[in-house]
């Protein structure tokens, strides 16, 4: 198949640093290259994915989430993938513009939330495009948006490799914002006596403004201040690390860094919100825990979780390869569909 991918203009593919949905659709488009498929990645030009890649910006947008950057990069990637077989639309606005295009299939993946407003967005889209959620929580959240398929996401088992643990410290790893749960992190680790590393993205005013407000005067002169790592530096750390602390506090629809971590052999400690539970065997590959006080002390326990478990557990259900064939599937039947639809001759009355 000729598939297109297409992602907003804010981050390269994959993402020097933080970029969950862009480092998914790297995973993604590299599983299907390495399944035979001729994949063509509309992304901005820095990024280094190694597929056949177009742009219309040469770097990344710098004010997220602004329309008119985002309509002017889709409407150049319908055009220039009008001959693919099927698209994998990852923004907004793209979808829309396919349907007046008369574009290719279109697939979209939603990454957030089901809000009210999106849900209202994805009904709409969902006339003419096919809608992934990534987690059961999800499709839940989804209300009446028909879902042709839920895919859970995967990630690339050679770049978050086994680790051994005994680093000394826990690791949180996320963006530096309150539903991320960022000041419980710091607050579950002093209680249970643990260094903390904060691997976070902080580069916004609502996200500094948070640490500053909530986050710093719960640390202790010695604690070690938030930083946003590079891709290998973050492996390195996960993969020492005697846990993972995701104390999030909304119902996430996934949960990249869970599995990365499970991947790495590093138990995941997490509230049992959103996708969590989907991904954290309680017990066996982490804990789910109730509130803060439940997370402090599975901190004592997390010497019990075996490492090999949680790599095993990431092998069987999270590489990028079986989310490859996952989609592979679902663009399959779409087209056979569409097929099917089109040879149906027309009964003349």
């Amino acid at each position: 198949m000729r598939i297109g991918q297409i992602v907003p203009p804010w981050v390269p593919v994959p993402p020097p640093a933080y970029g969950g949905t862009e480092a998914v659709v790297g995973d993604l488009s590299v599983g299907l290259d390495l399944l035979g498929h001729d994949v063509h990645l509309f992304t901005v030009g820095e990024s280094t994915c190694p597929v056949r890649r177009y742009s219309l910006y040469e770097h990344p947008t710098t004010q997220i989430g602004v329309g008119e950057a985002e309509l002017m990069h889709v409407l150049a990637a319908y055009e220039t993938l009008a001959d693919v077989d099927i698209i994998h639309d990852h923004t907004s606005l793209g979808p829309f513009v396919g349907a007046l295009e008369g574009s290719p299939p279109v697939v979209v993946t939603n990454h957030g939330p089901f809000s009210e407003m999106r849900q209202e967005l994805f009904r709409s889209m969902a006339r003419h495009a096919h809608i992934v959620a990534i987690s059961e929580a999800q499709r839940r959240m989804a209300g009446s948006v028909p879902i042709a398929e839920v895919i859970p996401h995967g990630i690339d088992l050679d770049t978050y490799r086994y680790g051994p643990g005994g680093g000394g410290y826990v690791v949180f790893v996320g963006r530096m914002n309150e539903e991320k749960g960022v000041h419980r992190a710091v607050q579950i680790a002093r209680l249970a006596r643990r260094k903390l590393l904060m691997i976070t993205k902080m580069r916004e005013p609502e996200e500094r403004r948070y640490y500053t407000e909530r986050v710093r005067p719960l640390m202790g002169p010695d604690d070690p201040e938030p930083r946003e790592e590079p891709t290998a530096r973050r492996v390195e750390l996960v993969r020492h690390a005697d846990a993972l602390i995701n104390p999030i506090q909304w119902p996430e629809p996934f949960g990249l860094v869970m599995a990365e971590a499970l991947a790495c052999g590093t138990p995941v400690l997490a509230f049992p919100e959103g996708a969590a539970p989907e991904i954290v065997d309680h017990g066996e590959t982490g804990f789910l825990c109730r509130d803060v006080e439940e997370m402090v002390d599975a901190l004592h326990q997390v010497h019990t979780i075996d490492r090999r478990a949680c790599r095993a557990a990431a092998e069987q259900r999270f590489g990028r390869l079986r989310m490859a064939r996952d989609h592979e599937r679902l663009y399959r039947r779409i087209l056979s569909e569409r097929t099917t639809r089109v040879m149906v001759p027309t009964t003349v009355a």
